[in-house]
């Protein structure tokens, strides 16, 4: 693509760095705002300023948040002895649209792959470890994508929480095999949910 600036450029560089992104997509939304008034632009540049210096990490689900603590960790009206663990924020998204769990969540940061050089410990495991360990869990519910390393991750943390004597489920396969969970539409999500079976059964699947 010949572009008659450098800086604008630079700029559809940028734009087509995000994901799903290419260079057409990122020159529309280049020209659009550049017809935006100066005010408009900064107050587009500064959001995203803001959010990378001030967004926070729960210290206790590692859900993204405006506080130390996340909402949902710190809400009376949700049950702290059931815990949905998740590949990363979207999926907790995607679980509350259904407004069908109520319990809290735990949020791994991605799954184990690999091909791609993720093990076990660059994720947050040794936290959800700790907080079945500490007492008070009932039940976990593994809810991670359907697919090779969603299945790989699934089998690790089974082998790490078995032995606390609590209960491990997985969502119900309602979802296709290499479907992504944040894409699933919220009436067979919550499905999958509500239906859960045990870790066991599903294995044997």
């Amino acid at each position: 693509m010949n572009f008659s600036s450098k800086l604008l450029e630079d700029a559809v560089n940028e734009f087509s760095k995000l994901p799903g992104v290419g260079q057409k997509t990122a020159l529309r939304l280049v020209l659009h705002l550049l017809n935006k008034e100066q005010g408009e632009v900064n107050q587009f540049g500064n959001t995203f300023i803001k959010l990378k210096q001030h967004i926070k990490h729960c210290t206790i689900c590692r859900n993204i948040s405006d506080y130390t603590v996340c909402e949902i960790c710190t809400s009376a009206k949700r049950d702290k002895e059931t815990i949905c663990v998740v590949e990363d924020t979207r999926d907790v998204m995607a679980i509350e649209n259904t407004g069908q769990y109520f319990g809290v969540y735990h949020v791994l940061g991605g799954l184990i792959s690999p091909m791609d050089g993720i093990g076990p410990t660059d994720l947050f495991i040794d936290g959800l470890v700790s907080r079945v360990s500490a007492g008070g869990i009932k039940e976990i519910i593994l809810a991670l994508s359907p697919n090779m390393e969603g299945d790989t991750t699934l089998f690790y943390l089974y082998k790490r929480l078995k032995d606390f004597n609590v209960p491990v489920s997985t969502i119900a396969r309602g979802i296709a095999f290499g479907g992504e969970l944040e894409y699933t539409d919220e009436i067979t999500l919550g499905r999958s949910i509500i239906t859960r079976v045990p870790y066991e059964t599903a294995m044997m699947k």
